[in-house]
């Protein structure tokens, strides 16, 4: 067995220390040593995109990155996204409004993927969402729905900014 690794990472704004193996994945250590179980393993080969979090804004697959990999940087997972005061971050808002879920597994991942499709510039049309939103797949085809939440977040973001 390996020797345990200390790990030091802001996780959803809030300063995290763990023991782990050096082949923990991210999405393990979120789990089961941060017991923050909205991000969910659904392939655990990256093919999915149930496991999306961000790594200082950047979207990852947290079942192929290493919690080593995640050593001093800030990660947020879907449990960050809602302010403290409780309210939603607009892409959770408007899935809510959209009804782009059904059964809700592959939410927070189309969540967070959502959030980085829209920060990085991907979300001009339905079919550049439908192209970078591409590696989450739904088991319930609420594919419609994902897209119309994501323009419409879009759309409420780019007034806020503006």
């Amino acid at each position: 067995m390996s020797e345990k690794i200390s790990l030091t990472m802001q996780v959803n704004g809030q300063p995290q220390q763990m023991q782990v193996d050096p082949r923990v994945t991210l999405l393990d250590a979120l789990r089961e040593h941060l017991n923050l179980t909205g991000t969910k393993k659904g392939c655990d080969q990256g093919q999915c995109g149930a496991c999306t979090v961000l790594i200082n804004g950047e979207r990852v697959l947290s079942c192929l990155t290493l919690a080593v990999q995640a050593n001093n940087a800030q990660v947020t997972s879907i449990e960050g996204l809602a302010s403290a005061e409780g309210e939603l971050h607009p892409v959770q808002r408007c899935f809510m409004e959209n009804d782009a879920f059904q059964c809700g597994y592959c939410t927070p991942g189309q969540i967070m993927s959502a959030v980085a499709c829209i920060k990085e510039g991907h979300a001009g049309s339905e079919d550049e969402i439908r192209e970078y939103m591409s590696g989450n797949l739904c088991r319930c085809g609420a594919y419609p729905h994902i897209v119309d939440a994501i323009k419409q977040a879009a759309a409420e973001m780019a007034k806020e900014s503006a």
